[in-house]
């Protein structure tokens, strides 16, 4: 596999000098967005695309934030919005995933490393390429979750445009061995790729093989929406 580059040569020098400049968050879900929502003051809302971006400051930090939709055509167009539009710098992506590890149990923290398209055709760009996530954001993100009480892990994240539950779930793992499976990462990966632009994920645990299905996923989404909230402003903080 091709490795991306992990983290842009302007991204380096701002992260060196301890700011960020713009973020944008993006998420799947409402339930996911909303916990960001309190915590961004001075809220300006515009609508493009038939997507809300929510404007202001986090902690003396200029964000961006979008509720994506779900999907990897609706995640794309968000993350090129934020970039090309409003000006973001760097992408976080925070939300929610489908444990595929065995080690992973719900509510655990996922950051990820690098991220890939599994329902890709062999040989097509996003079949065959990895995306990996920012050094320095990676960085940051090891001091916060060193500070939290959920079990946190690094690693691979894996896309698709469909929900996984049994289905599939054996395929995927023997190919890419991911700790987590999700319908939006590898495409908002992708977007930043192109863009020059360093990203990284955090999600957070709402179902496994033990505990499966939409059932399962709907249960959790908003405690684990928050879990995920929680590291993400730690990390904008921290920038």
């Amino acid at each position: 596999m091709q490795a991306m580059q992990a983290c842009p040569i302007y991204a380096t020098i701002v992260a060196e000098r301890g700011i960020y400049m713009k973020i944008g968050i993006i998420c799947a879900l409402d339930a996911e967005l909303a916990p960001f929502l309190p915590h961004i003051k001075e809220s300006v809302a515009s609508t493009t695309a038939q997507l809300t971006f929510y404007e202001g400051d986090i902690g003396g930090v200029q964000v961006a934030a979008v509720k994506c939709g779900v999907g990897k055509t609706s995640a794309a167009i968000a993350t090129q919005l934020l970039i090309s539009k409003y000006g973001v710098a760097t992408i976080i992506n925070s939300g929610t995933a489908g444990g595929m590890d065995t080690n992973l149990g719900i509510f655990d923290i996922v950051v990820c490393t690098e991220s890939t398209h599994h329902d890709a055709q062999e040989g097509t760009f996003g079949g065959d390429t990895q995306f990996k996530c920012c050094d320095n954001l990676l960085g940051t993100a090891k001091q916060v979750v060193e500070k939290l009480s959920n079990k946190a892990h690094f690693g691979k994240m894996v896309t698709g445009d469909k929900f996984i539950e049994d289905d599939g779930r054996a395929e995927i793992i023997a190919k890419h061995s991911p700790l987590t499976v999700d319908m939006e990462t590898a495409s908002i990966a992708h977007a930043c790729h192109v863009n020059d632009v360093p990203y990284i994920a955090v999600r957070v645990i709402t179902d496994t093989a033990d505990s499966a299905g939409l059932g399962a996923f709907y249960e959790n989404l908003v405690p684990a929406a928050q879990i995920a909230k929680d590291v993400v402003l730690e990390i904008i903080k921290e920038r």
